[in-house]
């Protein structure tokens, strides 16, 4: 029997049952088929009613600017060139960081996961660096690095690192061993285990990672730009501040909130199509 039929044996033996009558694989695909209209739905009446909420709010005495006064500032700011400056610049170093966490972090996760060695030499850097958050190492990073480029992507880097290592690390261990042992008494050697069971098992958890380690990214660009940076919509969030500028800080927020939707609905389009071999509900 050849590797891949051993393979494609062992994978079979987690997958569910083809015993299932037409009947029942119609009404599944009629249900799946709702979904995404229903799902659509759901969303745009969660949009609608949240701006209905945030303008009812801004009426009743808080000092909110209302959904047309950030409309007219993000209008303002996009005509003369300032938020398509900072959303780029912003993005940019997200892009860079990010990419640079997963890269580092997917064979670091794999590593630590299949060998045991790499598990007792990295966990404890990694579990250690894990409870300081990357807020917290920026003034030292802007020390050593100074105020350029490098010291914000670093820190960036770090939270995509430390987010997306762990959950690859998770997807190595937890995956069943029921397939490994079949391929392996089916004929598999380690290095087409690895790649034709461990990897393919262990990336949704790798998806997961990079999805929160997106989040992360995010979140410590807008405080790296907070302490030091000419551009960017952190940056400009602070100097709006400083002039209580309220609706200049709405349109930094909804541009980051609108940005990292964008990137999240790419990940999660990608995880839908890499791991279309999952049973979902």
């Amino acid at each position: 029997m050849s590797v891949s039929t051993a393979l494609n044996s062992a994978r079979a033996i987690g997958s569910p049952s083809t015993n299932e009558g037409p009947r029942t694989v119609a009404e599944k695909a009629a249900r799946r088929s709702k979904r995404p209209g229903r799902m659509l739905a759901l969303n745009i009446t969660s949009v609608v009613a949240g701006i209905a909420i945030w303008w009812l709010l801004s009426l009743s005495g808080l000092r909110l600017p209302t959904p047309p006064q950030v409309l007219e500032r993000a209008v303002q700011l996009l005509l003369d060139g300032t938020l398509v400056a900072d959303a780029g610049a912003s993005l940019g170093r997200v892009l860079a960081g990010f990419a640079l966490g997963t890269l580092a972090a997917i064979p670091a996760g794999f590593l630590m996961g299949w060998y045991a060695t790499a598990r007792g030499l990295m966990e404890p850097w990694i579990q250690f660096f894990r409870t300081i958050p990357p807020l917290a190492i920026i003034p030292l990073v802007l020390v050593l690095m100074g105020i350029g480029e490098q010291p914000k992507i670093f820190v960036i880097f770090l939270a995509a690192f430390l987010s997306c290592v762990i959950s690859t690390y998770q997807g190595v261990v937890n995956v069943d061993r029921t397939l490994i042992n079949a391929a392996r008494v089916l004929g598999a050697k380690d290095g087409a285990i690895f790649l034709r069971v461990v990897v393919p098992a262990s990336t949704p958890f790798i998806l997961v990672g990079m999805r929160v380690g997106l989040g992360a990214s995010w979140a410590t660009v807008v405080a790296a730009e907070l302490i030091a940076a000419q551009v960017g919509l952190g940056y400009r969030m602070q100097a709006a501040q400083l002039y209580y500028d309220l609706p200049t800080i709405f349109v930094g927020l909804i541009s980051i909130g609108i940005l990292g939707l964008i990137m999240d609905r790419i990940l999660l389009f990608a995880e839908t199509e890499l791991t279309g071999w999952q049973e979902r509900r």
